[in-house]
C-alpha cells in the first residue's frame, strides 16, 4: 500500500471512530428512521474458507414483496458498523428484507423484552450483557456472533503495570460495576489466580472521564471500550495491558445477534435471511479493513451448524449460551 493510501486509511478510520464516539453521547432515544433503499449492489462475499457459511449464503433469497423487519441496535456503538454497512451496500436488500432500524439506548432487559414481545424482530448487543436477562426466560434466540474485540485495559505508560496480573492490589476504574468489560476481565483475573473481588478495588466513573481518574492518580488503571479506548491509545500517555482479543479469545465473539423466538419458529427463513445479511456485512467490513489491521473479525466456526441458519455460531467463553441456530 502506498504512503498516501495508508494516510487515507488512517484518516477514514479516525473519522469513523470519532463519529462513533460523538454518536454515543448524542444519539437520541427511541426509533429513528427506516431503511433507505440502497443504490449499491451487495458485493460478492467469498465464503470458500467457511463451507458452512457458504451453504447458507447459497440459499435463495426470500420471495415475494420485501419482508419488513425491525432491527434494534445502538447507533453509537462503532463495533456494530456491519448494520449500517448492510443497508448502504445492499446486504439486506439482497436477502429481500426491508429493515427499519430502532436506535435503542435503554437497558438490556428492555431491549430483550422488546425483541421477545414483537416490538422488534432482532437485535444486536454484547454477550456478557445478555446472559443474565436471557436466564430469566426472554424468548430470544442467539443466532450468530458478529464481532470480536473492543474491550481494553489501559493504564499510564509510566505506571509500572505491564500485564493483567499486575492489577492485584490496585484500584481500577470502570464505567459500570456490572458492565461486560468488568465481568470479562474479572474472569481473566480469576484464571490468573487473582481474586477479582478481594484483590482489586473497582471504582465506577462516567465512561468519558475514566482517563481523568488516572490523571488525578485516583486509580491505577481503567477499563474502556472502543471507540474511546482506541482514541485514548493514540495519546502516548496511555498503553494497553490487556484486551478481549488476547489468547484464546482472539477468534471469539463478544457481540451477538438475537432473533425473536416466535420468528425463528414461525418464519425460519426470515431468521436465516437476517442472520445471513449481517454475516455477509461483517465479512465485508473485515475484508475491506484488513489492510488497516482491524480489531474486529467475525467469529470462528466452533461446532457443526444445523437447522435454519447454518451460520456462524456465537462463540463465547460462557457455555450457558444456547443458540437456536446451532
Amino acid at each position: 500500500m502506498s504512503r498516501d493510501e495508508k494516510r487515507s486509511s488512517m484518516v477514514n478510520r479516525r473519522h469513523l471512530l470519532q463519529a462513533g464516539a460523538a454518536a454515543a453521547f448524542a444519539a437520541p432515544l427511541g426509533a429513528i428512521g427506516a431503511q433507505a433503499l440502497s443504490l449499491r449492489a451487495a458485493p460478492a462475499i467469498d465464503f470458500s474458507e467457511f463451507p458452512i457459511c457458504r451453504t447458507a449464503s447459497e440459499a435463495p433469497a426470500l420471495s415475494g414483496a420485501p419482508r419488513k423487519v425491525k432491527l434494534s441496535w445502538n447507533a453509537g456503538a462503532v463495533c456494530l458498523a456491519p448494520v449500517p454497512v448492510a443497508i448502504d451496500f445492499g446486504f439486506f436488500q439482497k436477502q429481500n428484507l426491508d429493515v427499519e432500524l430502532v436506535n435503542y439506548s435503554g437497558s438490556t432487559d428492555q431491549l430483550l423484552e422488546a425483541i421477545a414481545t414483537g416490538k422488534s424482530d432482532a437485535g444486536l448487543g454484547m454477550a456478557l450483557r445478555w446472559l443474565k436477562p436471557l436466564e430469566q426466560g426472554f424468548d430470544v434466540k442467539i443466532a450468530a456472533g458478529t464481532h470480536g474485540g473492543c474491550m481494553r485495559v489501559l493504564t499510564r505508560t509510566d505506571s509500572g503495570i505491564e500485564k493483567l496480573a499486575d492489577l492485584k492490589g490496585k484500584v481500577v476504574a470502570v464505567g459500570e460495576i456490572a458492565g461486560p468489560d468488568k465481568n470479562f476481565f474479572a474472569i481473566q483475573l480469576a484464571k490468573l489466580g487473582v481474586d477479582p473481588n478481594a484483590d482489586v478495588d473497582w471504582r465506577a466513573y462516567p465512561g468519558n472521564l475514566l482517563n481523568v481518574a488516572v490523571e488525578k492518580k485516583e486509580v491505577h488503571a481503567f477499563l474502556s471500550s472502543d471507540p474511546l479506548a482506541y482514541l485514548w491509545l493514540k495519546d502516548s500517555t496511555y498503553k494497553e495491558i490487556a484486551s478481549n482479543l488476547d489468547g484464546e479469545y482472539r477468534e471469539m465473539a463478544c457481540c451477538i445477534l438475537g432473533l425473536r423466538g416466535s420468528l425463528v419458529r414461525e418464519e425460519p427463513q426470515v431468521g436465516r435471511a437476517i442472520t445471513q445479511a449481517l454475516l455477509d456485512s461483517a465479512m465485508f467490513v473485515r475484508r475491506t479493513r484488513r489492510r488497516r489491521r482491524p480489531r474486529s473479525s467475525p467469529t470462528r466456526l466452533n461446532r457443526q451448524a444445523s437447522g435454519i441458519s447454518r451460520a456462524w455460531c456465537a462463540t463465547t467463553p460462557i457455555t450457558t449460551i444456547q443458540s437456536a441456530m446451532c
